[in-house]
């Protein structure tokens, strides 16, 4: 045990569990509902890079595919590129658990740097997967982006906290 923080959501969504893998591992479909590509061939062992969607080929995220279990199971390490974290990687597992004509999907962050990761996660995969989820659903990802909430709270805050 590290003491570094975790971050733990679940959420429910009406899909199958292979609807679900697919969205995980699919680079276009990544890109519909997270504005990234999730690009990889998600065997053990693999590199996988969360890739900007307007043909640059940057990745913001990568990482290392540790595990795949299709449909049930991902786990993968995701760190900004550059560097490896001095604590090592952090570590993101999908959990996929069917349930009549639903799935469970817990999504697991461990291995945060520190207080501004968590917070990072804290804003980012609720809103990620709430796309997910819609697009899953609805055959549509929400409206606007849902993590530009955050950026702009945290902008409005920001300005409150030094008016000049």
């Amino acid at each position: 045990m590290t003491g570094r923080p975790e971050y733990v959501y679940v959420t429910y969504i009406h899909a199958t569990p292979e609807g679900v893998w697919n969205a995980l591992t699919d680079a276009d479909l990544s890109a519909a509902y997270w504005g990234h590509s999730n690009v990889s061939d998600w065997q053990p062992g693999s590199r996988w890079e969360h890739q900007r969607t307007d043909g640059s080929g940057i990745a913001d995220v990568i990482g290392t595919v540790l595990e795949t279990e299709p449909p049930r199971r991902l786990v993968m390490t995701f760190d900004p590129p550059g560097e490896p974290p001095p604590a090592g990687p952090s570590t993101v597992t999908f959990e996929i658990e069917p349930y009549r004509d639903i799935v469970r999907l817990t999504v697991t962050h461990e291995n945060l740097a520190d207080e501004d990761a968590f917070q990072a996660a804290a804003a980012g995969w609720p809103a990620v997967l709430a796309n997910l989820k819609s697009l899953l659903e609805t055959g549509h990802v929400l409206p606007q982006p849902p993590w530009e909430i955050h950026a702009e709270l945290r902008a409005a805050n920001m300005a409150r906290a030094n008016p000049l």
